[in-house]
């Protein structure tokens, strides 16, 4: 079992900076992959990027790559998403989640937990 607690988030203008962090519970993070995803408004919930239980294997949506970047310490049992040149669009709450195994994929159904998520506005 696995709890996940995200903080960071809020109101920030466009062209601003924002950095998300996951608190994980529990003695075996470093087992699993995890996932920062995100869902706007009347959307789905979309894939914003993934790390690999180790932190090798790095993956993001095209709509972010470039401006954030997803990052884990394991002796933390943490994993951070930096959000830099934020848009409108960005505006969503935003969700951690852990996949038991190595591979962070894209699709939510993979994942086994999630956090309660945090707001983050980006205005224009």
């Amino acid at each position: 079992q696995v709890q996940l607690v995200e903080s960071g988030g809020g109101l920030v203008q466009a062209g601003g900076s924002l950095r998300l962090s996951c608190a994980a519970s529990g003695r075996t993070f470093s087992t699993y992959a995890m996932g920062w995803f995100r869902q706007a408004p009347g959307k789905e919930r979309e894939f914003v990027a993934g790390i690999s239980r180790s932190g090798g294997s790095i993956s993001y949506v095209d709509s972010v790559k470039g401006r954030f970047t997803i990052s884990r310490d394991n002796a933390k049992n943490a994993v951070y998403l930096q959000m830099n040149s934020l848009k409108p669009e960005d505006t969503a709450v935003y969700y951690c989640a852990a996949r038991s195994g190595s591979i962070a994929y894209s699709g939510p159904n993979w994942y086994d937990y999630w956090g309660q998520g945090s707001q983050v506005t980006v205005s224009s």
